[in-house]
């Protein structure tokens, strides 16, 4: 009935036909307790969960999927009258798969499948980009975040060693952390208040460390002494005091955003902002064959530039590294560009960041780094008008970096020293080794070529590049539409208390 109400199959029909699906139930023996009631299988949860993300389906609706769509109970070797099961059940799965990096051992396992069948293959062409993921707990104020935290504390200690209050909470304090914080947009008096959580906070560490130091180790005490870290310092008189831009407050891409999801970070990007990931999904990009994920790595870090070596290095694991990697220029640089050529065999295609703020370029004025000459076999840097320095250094501080320095005496006389360089100080160049010179050069000749610039920037944000002109062989499904790349934003659920008790 599957095939002839789909006589050119579907995704879900052919994960069977083709695969003869992805996991056993053998591969999840270690998930499950060996006695207790049977449950749903789940090789068939697993595969249910891939055709969930395929379809943007809710947990709801892909329930309802197993129970009505044909080529779902096709996939899942189900008979016609199956009811399927209710939709709290995918929940509870990927709880199970996100604990001890069974969703990467899950992954492994897909990949070798789709190996053998082959759908992907080593030394192909492959791409990356992030996607932003997003907290789940409430956005907090500064205030909100110490009233908060201290509830937390409080309500950890209140179970583990209720002794620990007895004489330090009072009537106040049980207004101030009796309930969850819920501020309006301009609260009053926010110092002094801040002020005086940040006493509590530090009466509570007090008596922990006095009357019970083996409650240290709580993780909400844990939150609470690097969020008093973070936002106090204790001043000479040995009093408490707020941080700000000049006490060293942590910058906000550093700082505890939630006493809950201690690891979602404040991010921005562009014009766009959020407290919570970025997801890097990897994927196949080869003309003639199906795309297929092989990496995704979600990290707290907003660099992208920082996930690509645990990148390459995992597709090595999976023996699925690519002769082509393509990339946007979050992920790039000539340092990077060299080492996956060295280490990984891999020719990562993508422009470099564009060059930082410069005055002279700015102001189009005196002399920019482009100006000079750079001679590397004599060890020499030759300016505009002429003059030649051979002071060559290598700075551990500037490293790889290398810097060139000209004397006063060359600079003094100049004409267009006022242009070049400020005050009285001789000009000084950085620049990078022959090797990365000569890689960092070739990549931006070839940005000025729009034969060579165009399918590599954002790969993953214009699914049309390289695949306008794709033809799909007739007896393979057609790919299913998808707006976005990698796993959806995890929005907050408004219908769930927002900071669950640990």
């Amino acid at each position: 009935m599957a095939r002839a109400s789909n006589p050119r199959g579907t995704t879900a029909m052919w994960v069977r036909d083709r695969l003869d699906g992805l996991w056993s139930d053998e591969d999840f023996a270690a998930w499950y307790p060996r006695d207790g009631r049977a449950g749903i299988s789940p090789a068939q949860l697993a595969t249910v969960s891939v055709l969930q993300f395929l379809h943007n389906l809710s947990d709801r609706q892909a329930a309802e999927a197993v129970g009505c769509r044909i080529d779902f109970k096709y996939a899942l070797g189900l008979e016609l009258d199956d009811p399927g099961f209710h939709h709290s059940v995918p929940g509870d799965f990927r709880d199970r798969l996100a604990c001890e990096g069974r969703a990467d051992a899950l992954l492994d396992l897909a990949l070798d499948r789709l190996k053998a069948a082959g759908l992907v293959r080593e030394r192909g062409r492959q791409r990356t980009d992030s996607t932003r993921i997003l907290s789940a707990a409430r956005v907090l104020t500064r205030l909100e975040l110490l009233l908060e935290t201290v509830r937390a504390a409080v309500e950890e200690l209140a179970r583990a060693a209720p002794e620990v209050l007895d004489g330090l909470v009072t009537a106040e304090w049980g207004e101030r952390y009796g309930r969850q914080v819920r501020m309006c947009s301009q609260p009053s008096h926010p110092v002094s208040r801040l002020t005086q959580a940040g006493i509590d906070g530090h009466a509570l560490l007090t008596a922990v460390r006095a009357q019970a130091p083996w409650c240290q180790m709580g993780r909400q005490i844990k939150v609470l002494r690097q969020v008093l870290v973070q936002q106090f310092y204790t001043d000479a008189r040995d009093r408490l005091r707020l941080r700000d831009e000049k006490a060293g407050l942590p910058p906000a891409g550093c700082r505890i955003q939630s006493p809950y999801d201690t690891d979602a970070r404040y991010v921005s990007r562009n014009d766009t902002k959020w407290t919570g990931y970025l997801a890097h999904v990897t994927e196949t990009c080869d003309d003639e064959d199906t795309n297929v994920i092989t990496d995704v790595a979600t990290l707290v870090s907003a660099g992208d530039i920082k996930a690509l070596p645990g990148i390459h290095r995992r597709l090595a694991h999976r023996q699925l590294q690519p002769a082509q990697h393509l990339v946007d220029a979050g992920y790039t640089s000539a340092v990077v560009i060299d080492e996956a050529a060295r280490v990984h065999s891999t020719e990562l295609v993508g422009p470099l960041a564009a060059r930082g703020p410069n005055r002279h370029r700015k102001q189009q004025t005196g002399f920019a780094r482009d100006d000079f000459t750079i001679n590397f076999d004599d060890r020499t840097v030759t300016c505009p008008n002429g003059r030649v320095t051979s002071n060559w250094v290598q700075a551990p501080a500037m490293a790889p970096y290398l810097v060139a320095r000209f004397h006063k005496n060359h600079c003094a006389p100049c004409p267009d020293r006022s242009r070049c360089t400020s005050g009285t100080s001789p000009r000084t160049i950085n620049f990078l080794p022959r090797h990365l010179h000569q890689i960092q050069a070739k990549n931006r000749a070839d940005q000025q070529d729009p034969r060579l610039a165009a399918p590599v920037l954002f790969p993953l944000r214009h699914r049309g590049h390289r695949q306008r002109d794709r033809q799909w062989p007739s007896d393979a499904p057609m790919p299913l539409p998808r707006d976005r790349q990698g796993p959806p934003p995890a929005r907050p659920d408004r219908n769930r208390d927002q900071h669950p008790t640990p």
